[in-house]
């Protein structure tokens, strides 16, 4: 189990996400981009990445136009409070760097 949770309890893909020294790429701005958030154990190469949309409408975080590994369910979009999506994120940040 420690190997997939990784050093420090973070998980595979936390560095990434919420990196020590800054913003990650689940900070959204008004420029959207794709977020990979993880990948089957045989490689995205293979069986597609577990990916997603993030992009900042003004006071709305959205993350749409997902894409799933082969034979996996799709997930609807979803939208945040963008006020609320920052201050969960910084919090994220700071549990695990506290």
């Amino acid at each position: 189990m420690a190997a997939s949770i990784g050093e420090g309890g973070r998980g595979p893909f936390a560095e990434e996400a919420l990196p020590v020294d800054g913003q990650g790429p689940l900070w959204v701005t008004d420029e959207g981009r794709r977020v990979v958030l993880g990948e089957p154990e045989c490689t995205g190469g293979c069986c597609g990445y577990l990916s997603v949309f993030v992009h900042r409408h003004g006071g709305i975080v959205e993350w749409s136009d997902w894409q799933v590994p082969v034979d996996e369910a799709c997930p609807v979009a979803f939208h945040f409070d963008a006020d609320q999506y920052d201050a969960e994120l910084t919090r994220a940040l700071a549990a695990f760097t506290s």
